[in-house]
């Protein structure tokens, strides 16, 4: 019996990867800028950060995403108020053999650039896992903002740099998709698409309680009686999203916030901690170094010797 083989078509296709950085500016931090002849999009994780692309200078929020074009100008500094942590990935896309399908998806990818864009939870887990895979991949820091080259380590996991590949064409395709409806007026509402919409809703109803309580300390069945929510479910929901508890969760919001303030350089660890509603400066130490790997005076001097540009050997 013949069996006809299925050759799918290439939508989008990643060809060089330039740079992958995770950041985390101090509130005085300052790119004067450059421009290059591929793709570059930032994402900002935490806080709010200025922007520049060509000519225009505007503030990208926590959650939002901005494409630099190749050949844009493109520069960046903090606001000299909030601290923020930032993802950058430069690239450029395949072009050998471009079918009218692949012509079709740079026009898009064109489409959107020039504008702020607001991330979903899944293009979130996609950057998640093309951090994590750098991390392993890399043989360099990935918060070096003077860094022009990232070399590989000689022995990183099998497949580690194709699943960069792989995730970072999901991410694009993703947005592209998301962009494509938008854009139409289809009525195409399957039952799936309403459910991830409806757990997307809950899910930002308890990450925004639980930033509205930051400075508090807080109990399992307080955000369940608060948010209407069972146990179960609300423990399932953060598995999906996060993997791991909602308390677990809530500690490392906390600590995020605590990285950010030590990096504002405006209070000292006893005000912070107090600030954040641990009863003691020495179990926000402890839980600081637990989530971080480093002292909150460690963690301090990595920051610093990062703004000045001098790194250890």
């Amino acid at each position: 019996m013949y069996y006809p083989g299925i050759d799918f078509q290439t939508s989008i296709s990643i060809g060089t990867i330039y740079s992958i950085h995770y950041y985390e500016y101090r509130t005085d931090f300052t790119f004067s800028g450059e421009t290059h002849d591929f793709w570059e999009f930032v994402y900002a994780d935490k806080g709010e950060t200025i922007i520049t692309s060509d000519q225009t200078e505007f503030r990208l929020k926590a959650g939002e995403l901005y494409f630099h074009k190749p050949n844009e100008f493109h520069a960046v500094r903090s606001d000299g108020q909030i601290a923020p942590n930032l993802i950058v990935i430069s690239f450029d896309l395949s072009v050998s053999n471009k079918s009218d399908l692949q012509l079709s998806s740079e026009k898009q990818l064109f489409a959107l650039s020039d504008r702020i864009l607001r991330i979903d939870q899944t293009e979130r887990r996609l950057l998640a896992l093309i951090i994590q895979e750098a991390k392993q991949s890399f043989d360099c820091r990935l918060d070096d903002p003077y860094l022009a080259a990232m070399p590989l380590k000689q022995t990183m996991p099998l497949g580690s740099g194709q699943l960069i590949r792989l995730y970072l064409e999901e991410f694009l395709l993703h947005l592209l998709r998301r962009f494509e409806n938008a854009q139409s007026i289809g009525l195409d509402k399957k039952p799936a698409s309403y459910k991830l919409k409806n757990t997307e809703e809950i899910f930002d109803l308890i990450t925004n309680y639980l930033k509205q309580h930051i400075h508090e300390q807080i109990t399992l069945e307080q955000i369940c009686h608060d948010n209407l929510i069972g146990r179960t479910q609300l423990q399932k929901l953060m598995k999906e999203q996060f993997n791991t508890g909602a308390i677990n969760y809530f500690h490392q919001l906390k600590i995020e916030t605590a990285k950010q303030q030590i990096r504002s350089g405006r209070l000292n660890f006893t005000q912070i901690s107090a600030g954040l509603g641990y009863q003691s400066v020495q179990y926000f130490s402890r839980q600081f170094k637990n989530l971080t790997g480093m002292t909150p005076t460690e963690y301090s001097s990595s920051i610093k010797a990062l703004a000045e540009n001098s790194f250890p050997e």
